[in-house]
């Protein structure tokens, strides 16, 4: 498990092989541990080689094909976190590096000190993301200020607007992101869960009743629920 605030800056100095890739990163993490799991652009790897100047790790043929690191060239910059130790202390959200998509970044525009990043991402990701929510950018924990839905069934889309503020733009890369990159993203563990019980509710109800006033109590019991997840900023 990771926080999202990014410990240092490293860079993927090799990567070779298929369908799974072998990659070397530049890093100054201090003693690294066989085994243990790093955050590389918020994709968790694990430590596989220890080298005087950072580490080895391979990458899975899902890594390659859902986040930015099988397209990454040779120098190129990226986010380092380790995984936060029991008790450690939560500095912003739960993330697991797992990635569920690749955004598109639309623009980056001053907002005096600060950087204002649009990102656009596939409509499957939309029941993941609400205003005040956590967002995972490459790795970096942020807090989503506006959405633009466009669900059409044609081509379902979400635009979000998050605030770099200085220090995140002095600690982390995203400063330098322009219109047209991708970055990886992870939407709020805790909303996946959520989306997922209320897929079910909806699909099959809660539990099997055979009579009125069960189901009656059901419902009672659901509608209670959707109106402290929608209380909560969980449904809109």
């Amino acid at each position: 498990m990771f926080t999202g605030l990014v410990e240092t800056i490293g860079q993927l100095r090799h990567r070779a092989g298929a369908p799974v890739a072998r990659a070397l990163f530049d890093a100054s993490l201090g003693k690294l541990d066989l085994g243990e799991s790093i955050a590389v652009n918020g994709v968790c790897l694990t430590v596989d080689r220890i080298v005087v100047t950072g580490f080895e790790a391979d990458i899975s043929p899902e890594s390659l094909a859902r986040t930015t690191l099988g397209n990454l060239p040779a120098g190129a910059r990226v986010h380092l976190e380790r995984a936060t130790p029991l008790g450690g202390r939560m500095g912003g959200h739960v993330v697991l590096g797992h990635v569920d998509g690749i955004g598109r970044v639309v623009d980056l525009s001053p907002r005096g000190d600060a950087m204002r990043l649009e990102v656009h991402v596939d409509g499957h990701l939309a029941p993941y993301l609400v205003e005040k929510g956590s967002v995972c950018i490459d790795g970096v924990s942020l807090t989503i200020n506006q959405i633009q839905d466009c669900l059409t069934e044609r081509s379902p889309s979400v635009l979000f607007e998050v605030m770099l503020v200085p220090h995140t733009l002095r600690r982390t890369l995203l400063g330098n992101l322009r219109a047209g990159l991708h970055v990886n993203i992870e939407v709020d563990v805790l909303a996946r869960y959520v989306a997922r019980q209320l897929a079910l509710g909806v699909n099959r109800g809660w539990a099997e009743s055979s009579g009125a006033d069960e189901q009656h109590h059901d419902e009672s019991r659901d509608e209670r629920l959707l109106e402290k997840l929608r209380a909560a900023g969980f449904v809109r």
